[in-house]
């Protein structure tokens, strides 16, 4: 496992010869030392995850056996309950450390485009199996907005009310697939909307955690909530 102290910086140069910006998001990886089902190791230019998705906070999709279960008393009127139990994956992200802009952008795809800071999978703004709108999905999201498919793989299309609940509406909240940051639905003390993004759902601008800037995306309220269907970077490989 690699950690790094919380008193390192985040670095950022700037390559003359392209113009291009290069980051180095490796500080920020030390968020994710001692979350629960969850590791990282470095090789070269690339952080690899591991986590088995398994949400820390209780979900009526725990089932009524499980000491994690609770009963839905979210505020969705409409709210109805999948088929599906919560069960334990092995999920494998390889994330780039210095994440660019991708000349080409790579669509997302159904199933994992990212990581949530507790390990659990962040998903695109579709429903399968065909890539249909969240408009009936969203009815069987759960009191903190996640739910399970058909094997049990717990993952958030929208925002992760449990960890911001926790860490607050302009926190980290994880990486897309591509090495970019996910950021919360608030930022310099006011809401984000789509409106206030790209195509791709975000933006660059100074964070808490990247003081010197750098592009990231933002969960908003409304569609596409994460991500606009396609990595701003380069994403690299997930393997389940």
């Amino acid at each position: 496992l690699y950690a790094c102290s919380s008193s390192d910086s985040v670095s950022e140069d700037i390559d003359n010869s392209s113009g291009t910006t290069n980051y180095d998001i490796t500080p920020i990886l030390s968020k994710f030392d001692g979350v629960s089902g969850v590791s990282y190791a470095i090789n070269g230019n690339v952080v690899t995850f591991t986590t088995n998705n398994l949400p820390d906070h209780k979900s009526p999709y725990w089932g009524t056996g499980n000491s994690n279960y609770e009963a839905y008393n979210g505020t969705n009127p409409n709210w109805n309950q999948n088929p599906n139990t919560i069960a334990s994956q092995n999920i494998t992200f390889q994330i780039p450390l210095n994440p660019i802009a991708a000349a080409t952008k790579t669509n997302t795809s159904l199933g994992p485009m990212g990581i949530a800071l507790n390990g659990v999978a962040f998903y695109n703004q579709y429903a399968g199996p065909n890539n249909q709108p969240l408009t009936n999905e969203i009815n069987s999201f759960d009191q903190y907005l996640g739910h399970p498919q058909n094997t049990g793989q717990y993952h958030y299309h929208q925002e992760p009310t449990y960890i911001t609940a926790q860490k607050g509406k302009d926190a980290f909240l994880g990486l897309l697939a591509d090495g970019f940051p996910v950021y919360g639905p608030e930022e310099n003390g006011g809401t984000v909307t789509s409106a206030d993004l790209d195509v791709y759902h975000g933006h660059t601008s100074a964070t808490a955690d990247f003081p010197n800037g750098i592009y990231h995306y933002h969960i908003t309220a409304d569609d596409p909530y994460i991500n606009g269907s396609a990595f701003y970077g380069t994403p690299g490989n997930i393997t389940q």
